[in-house]
């Protein structure tokens, strides 16, 4: 183990604590179809929790700008003091299915060095691929779909057929899923929870070989971040969806036709990913509560010691 990974081991532990925190916050809302209140309360315990963290933090991406959110707004400082670190988090990823209660819910924290995040400004939108380790640095983005996954079944060492792409269930997605399907690969429908998928696409034998498609730009960050950490790919486009977005785009002078690498939207090589369930999912299980404990698990990745773990954690509740 290196003095870096010595010195930031604990790092990727404390934002399982921050993530648990926010993930038991909203537990109470799950299926209670009152989405602000139960993201709400996943701010308020995410936000106190990182202020016990001995950081100097700054969030790159959280839950809006200062007049709008008043916790965890963009540019907000988190931690006790310390290392300066760039922070994007997502207290509740998927506030609609907590409020439904249906899968895929969870709290999402990324952490990287001060200045090695991408500010994706104002676009809430981007399209996304997401590759494993084998297919690293070999497709280019702008191919065709057919061409992308040519290659990708011949770095996994596949036939097409044999490939499942996940895609966020859109309508803006209907041409590209006619081009999966057309060039022999499956896909894997979600209505939400592309970070889900994009983990999946990198995970070993997880049934889902790329992720393909647009989703929220914040996700993507995250999702970056933890792909940096894992050693697989992932590539982004700003893809404005809505006329105010698109005329917020141009302002900022965002170029609309570039793909942004892995090391573009996350620089360095040191990278921090948590999430913990609040419903059921693909990666892992929700909060649960008996008479004595809630029941949490938690994804995490950290690039500096090399390690992805699952936890599965009990802690008494009052």
């Amino acid at each position: 183990m290196t003095k870096t990974a010595e010195n930031t081991e604990h790092l990727v532990y404390a934002l399982r604590v921050v993530t648990e925190d926010a993930a038991i916050a909203s537990y109470d809302w799950v299926g209670r179809s009152q989405k602000e209140t139960g993201d709400g309360a996943a701010v308020d315990a995410m936000r106190t929790a990182l202020n016990k963290m001995p950081i100097s933090g700054k969030i790159i991406i959280g839950e809006g700008e200062k007049d709008e959110a008043p916790m965890l707004y963009q540019g907000e400082e988190v931690g006790s003091g310390g290392r300066a670190y760039d922070i994007a988090v997502d207290p509740i990823e998927g506030t609609s299915y907590m409020a439904k209660g249906l899968p895929n819910a969870m709290a999402t924290i990324c952490m990287a060095p001060a200045g090695a995040m991408m500010d994706p400004g104002p676009a809430y939108y981007m399209e996304k691929l997401a590759v494993p380790a084998e297919a690293k640095g070999k497709i280019d983005p702008t191919w065709p779909t057919a061409k992308k996954l040519e290659v990708l079944a011949e770095c996994l060492g596949k036939n097409i057929r044999d490939l499942t792409v996940y895609i966020l269930e859109k309508p803006r997605h209907k041409t590209l899923i006619k081009e999966i399907n057309e060039a022999g690969a499956r896909v894997a429908l979600y209505p939400a929870g592309d970070v889900a998928g994009a983990l999946l696409a990198v995970l070993p034998n997880s049934g889902i070989d790329a992720l393909m498609g647009t989703g929220g730009s914040p996700e993507g960050i995250l999702t970056a971040t933890a792909i940096k950490a894992m050693g697989g790919d992932f590539m982004g486009r700003i893809d404005p969806q809505f006329d105010d977005e698109r005329e917020a785009v141009a302002a900022a002078g965002m170029d609309t036709a570039r793909w942004y690498s892995l090391d573009e939207l996350i620089a360095g090589d040191e990278a921090y990913f948590c999430a913990t369930g609040i419903t059921d999912g693909l990666l892992f299980d929700g909060v649960s509560k008996d008479d004595t404990y809630y029941r949490m698990q938690s994804l995490l990745i950290s690039s500096t010691t090399g390690g992805r773990e699952i936890l599965t954690r009990y802690k008494p509740h009052d």
